[in-house]
């Protein structure tokens, strides 16, 4: 079994694996900085599993911004039933793309 950790970014979890390729909300950092991802929730090293209370202490996730975006459309509708009442709206979210580099 491979290493990997649980992260948390913009108030959503995610679990990654070294070389994984990963998109989460805008984060304010240039493309091709290096970053540490925090706080780290769990950490596999392949035999063991350590998950943290709320977080594991000395764990460390690093990544590269690799590029930032926008999502698709998300379309959000809204209707009454024979009130003559509809309304659409939409927006796309800003999404940063990050390669998970190395899980210590």
């Amino acid at each position: 079994m491979e290493a990997y950790a649980v992260v948390k970014t913009g108030g959503k979890q995610y679990r990654v694996i070294a070389g994984d390729s990963l998109q989460v909300d805008r984060l304010a950092a240039e493309v091709g900085a290096k970053i540490e991802l925090t706080p780290v929730l769990a950490v596999s090293d392949g035999k063991a599993l350590r998950i943290g209370a709320p977080e594991v202490k000395d764990a460390k996730v690093t990544a590269e911004v690799i590029k930032h975006m926008r999502g698709t459309k998300v379309v959000a509708f809204k209707k009454k039933r024979r009130k003559g009442y509809s309304k659409k709206i939409g927006h796309r979210q800003e999404l940063t793309v990050l390669k998970i580099g190395s899980i210590q």
